[in-house]
């Protein structure tokens, strides 16, 4: 960094947004994938006749005999990198492919491996299939849905029938759906307050009854994989059903926790080892015990705000000019640049109920058990 000045030393510094390694349990996640991915169409043969019944909606809507359903689950709190992990697994699979033969078909047939949408913040049936068909339009090109979306009046239900025909006969292999916690809704403050006991303080109720069915509905089926993400209060509302949990948590369930401590093996010996390699400064700060322990209290062990933290930290040493890094920089960046999320780290440290409540989707999930029994799995292999 000799010679280098402050204001392209801060353009260089901004290249950190993309720093990404991947934990153990990402790679976990990508065997979970490629479980969910491959064994499916085992049950999607394009040279059986009764394949295209199936998948282009001929047949009654019932489950094809013998198909199980392909749904996993991946939570963690906010920054945490669920969206980033499943968004590096999936491409590393080609998103399309194009045949230029196909069984029982004359001319190209474009193959869809995998779609990834966000659930919207309304939760409704009618925004959520109108992303699906943005989402699909996106990845082939088509502009298949174009009608679609521009129609004033919508029907919610005929939208994702629709699109769910449309994604099936071009056999689309899994679908991730991101943010599953906008299903949900906190009940009012009214109701809240009349509850008693740490397990009552948050409640969440469904936006829309009969979108949640439809997903549902989507993975009973069996027309492809099916990955949802989400926070830890939004997983466990759809988790609160017997029924929906041994659906969502079929092929895989996948917890991605903030390092705990500033002593875990993943965090010093990997993440921060690696992270201490880009300092932007001429005299670089050690990479010790008081700067790893400072790190975790300040951002409670969340990757996002690790690497928020680390960049702020620079921006003070680079405004002070004095060509090295301190610790001082660290306090004084979550002071500032970090004050707002220091509250919710504070609950998240401090493992009190109570304090969690506050912050909806720092809540302690209902996944236990399907964390531990595919963690032993995993393990055991």
């Amino acid at each position: 960094m000799n010679g280098v000045p402050p204001h392209v030393a801060l353009h260089l510094l901004m290249d950190l947004r993309d720093f990404h390694i991947p934990s153990l349990e990402e790679c976990r996640l990508h065997q979970t994938i490629d479980l969910m991915i491959r064994p499916h169409y085992r049950y999607l043969n394009p040279v059986e006749a009764g394949t295209w019944a199936f998948v282009g909606g001929e047949s009654p809507p019932r489950k094809r005999s013998g198909a199980p359903s392909f749904g996993a689950a991946v939570v963690g709190h906010s920054g945490t990198g669920k969206t980033e992990a499943i968004t590096r697994c999936l491409s590393s699979y080609p998103q399309i492919v194009r045949h230029q033969a196909f069984p029982r078909l004359v001319g190209e047939h474009i193959q869809v491996i995998w779609l990834s949408a966000e659930v919207p913040a309304s939760g409704r049936t009618t925004d959520l299939a109108a992303a699906l068909m943005r989402s699909f339009d996106s990845a082939t090109g088509f502009g298949r849905f174009t009608r679609s979306l521009e129609k004033e009046r919508r029907d919610g239900m005929k939208m994702l029938d629709e699109w769910t025909q449309v994604a099936s006969s071009h056999f689309l292999g899994i679908l991730h759906l991101d943010e599953v916690q906008n299903f949900f809704k906190l009940s009012t403050l009214e109701k809240r307050r009349k509850r008693k006991g740490v397990n009552d303080l948050k409640e969440l109720s469904i936006v829309e009854d009969q979108c949640l069915k439809g997903i549902l509905n989507m993975m009973n089926m069996g027309r492809f994989s099916v990955l949802l993400s989400g926070t830890p209060d939004g997983i466990s509302a759809l988790m609160r059903r017997l029924s929906n949990t041994e659906r969502i948590a079929m092929s895989g369930y996948h917890l991605l926790r903030p390092f705990e401590s500033a002593k875990d093996p993943d965090f010093r010996g990997i993440f921060l080892r690696q992270l201490g390699r880009y300092q932007y400064v001429k005299n670089k700060l050690p990479i010790d015990d008081a700067l790893a322990e400072l790190i975790i209290e300040r951002t409670g062990g969340i990757q996002r705000l690790i690497i928020a933290l680390w960049i702020a930290a620079h921006r003070v040493a680079l405004e002070r000019n004095s060509g090295d890094l301190r610790l001082t920089d660290f306090s004084k960046a979550a002071d500032t640049f970090l004050a707002p999320v220091a509250p919710a780290i504070l609950a998240l440290r401090s493992g009190d109920p109570k304090r969690i409540a506050r912050y909806e989707d720092l809540l302690p999930g209902y996944g236990a058990f399907w964390s531990q029994f595919w963690g032993a799995v995993s393990q055991s292999l």
